[in-house]
């Protein structure tokens, strides 16, 4: 126990120093400030009166008028504890504003929500280590990642958005270590509580043989028809259209290139469920391009095998004659073949090299960009997963590449709380950050096809970085 806790006191140190963070500049903040109301963030409070309705067994008052809930049932089920705590103490929850200043449903609920958020701190430290990131590096990612969490906890009340993103990346790891039966059931996971993570899925199918992508499928999808069937079988309307429309505001909300192209909705809100579905598309070809180059890899690995039989038998010929040599070539030829052709049967089902690792983050990061690229109505914390992803591939190519995404990642969080409305000042200097740290956190590109999978070869991780990943 004392082991874990020291290999994650990084991320502990994080979550503790972001608690504290968060709860400052919601209450006391504002107060020291000489604002009489607490700055706290409104979001949350439709979500807890969802899950407070679930607490009691309502389920079809899951997406009923007054909670807002547009997210899978999973957003809800995570606020469980809270809400019976909130439910047994007789807390109320009505909406913070003038009548209610200081609400103390935010002194139990706030720490609750953050700590939520931190299991993406975990996630990250565990990855970066799995990378051979080292110590005090890692240190420095999880200083980074708890600044750019503050958005989306402290600031906006989605610990869902966190939780998703933090089970997609445990999903990863899982992967990574050829425990493909958990990855489904986390990916699963993530997808019940917020479906941004769809856009990453087909990155992690293109990387499994064809046989094993169903049974993914399969447990990617079971929780989420679990819940939201029994949502929809408890209330209908209400649940699909909810699900279905994703109604945001471009008055409330930031307004991107795409918002005259969304369908019009009442009270001057816009349908993103078209785009939505549109970016998934998208990420869809992101997999294919990825498929494609293992597919290449393939034929360049039965290639080398061959070549290897080849240049086995003539050595073979030399060093014992001719009779030698041909058996001797056709034995290295067959072993030499079978090793190039192996790893490609099943490249990834094994433990992934940490090169391996590195470039599925980057993939991972860029899909879970696409939603801020064409998203037609933007809110502040949309940036964050794309940036909590890339800062981890970043941090394994050295302190440079971390120090500058770091800095880069939390000048978009402060930029995207800006109040201005027109996409060209809010939403095009975003996308253009996002841009460039997915340009700082991606590694040179390896100079072979087959170099980052051989499973039946022992890969030491530090020996497939590059020089850079290693300073």
């Amino acid at each position: 126990m004392r082991g874990r806790v020291r290999r994650r006191v990084f991320p502990l140190i994080a979550s503790a120093g972001l608690i504290l963070v968060g709860m400052f500049t919601t209450t006391w903040g504002p107060t020291l400030l000489g604002r009489t109301e607490w700055a706290l963030p409104y979001d949350l409070w439709g979500t807890l009166v969802a899950t407070t309705r679930l607490a009691h067994g309502n389920v079809g008052g899951l997406y009923a008028p007054g909670t807002g809930l547009i997210s899978l049932p999973g957003a809800a089920v995570i606020l469980l504890p809270c809400a019976a705590l909130i439910s047994a103490l007789g807390l109320s929850l009505a909406i913070p504003g003038p009548a209610n200043l200081h609400p103390p449903v935010w002194l139990l609920a706030g720490p609750y929500e953050i700590a939520l958020c931190c299991v993406t701190l975990f996630a990250a430290d565990a990855l970066a280590e799995r990378l051979g990131v080292p110590r005090w590096r890692r240190g420095l990612l999880a200083a980074a990642s708890a600044g750019i969490l503050w958005s989306v906890s402290a600031r906006w009340g989605h610990p869902e958005d966190a939780v998703a993103v933090g089970l997609l990346l445990y999903s990863v790891l899982a992967q990574g270590k050829g425990r493909i039966a958990l990855a489904g059931w986390l990916a699963g996971a993530a997808v019940c509580v917020q479906p941004l993570v769809l856009l990453a899925l087909p990155i992690l199918l293109a990387l499994l043989p064809w046989r094993r992508m169903v049974p993914f499928l399969v447990r990617a999808a079971v929780p989420s028809a679990v819940l939201l069937g029994a949502a929809a079988l408890a209330n209908w309307h209400d649940t699909y259209s909810a699900v279905t429309s994703q109604p945001d505001s471009p008055v409330i909300n930031h307004p991107t290139l795409w918002t005259s192209l969304a369908p019009q909705l009442a009270g001057g809100n816009v349908a993103a469920g078209p785009f939505r579905l549109a970016t998934i598309v998208l990420a869809c070809l992101c997999a294919a391009a990825i498929r494609y180059r293992w597919a290449a890899g393939q034929a360049g690995g039965q290639n080398n095998g061959q070549a290897a039989g080849q240049a086995g038998g003539q050595a073979g010929g030399q060093a014992g004659g001719q009779a030698g040599g041909q058996a001797g070539g056709q034995n290295n030829g067959q072993a030499a073949g079978q090793d190039g052709a192996r790893p490609h049967r099943a490249p990834l089902e094994r433990e992934w090299p940490a090169e391996v690792l590195s470039r599925v983050l980057w993939w991972v990061a860029l899909t879970l960009a696409l939603r801020s690229f064409f998203e037609p109505v933007m809110v502040s914390y949309y940036p964050w997963p794309p940036m909590a992803v890339a800062l981890i591939p970043a941090a394994a190519l050295g302190w440079r590449r971390l120090i500058l995404s770091g800095f880069l990642a939390g000048g978009l969080t402060a930029a995207a709380q800006g109040p201005s409305h027109d996409d060209w000042i809010w939403w095009a200097p975003i996308v253009a950050g996002l841009i460039l740290l997915l340009a700082l956190a991606r590694g040179p590109r390896a100079k072979t096809a087959d170099r980052c999978v051989h499973p039946g070869v022992h890969n030491d991780p530090a020996s497939l970085t590059t020089p850079s990943a290693r300073d």
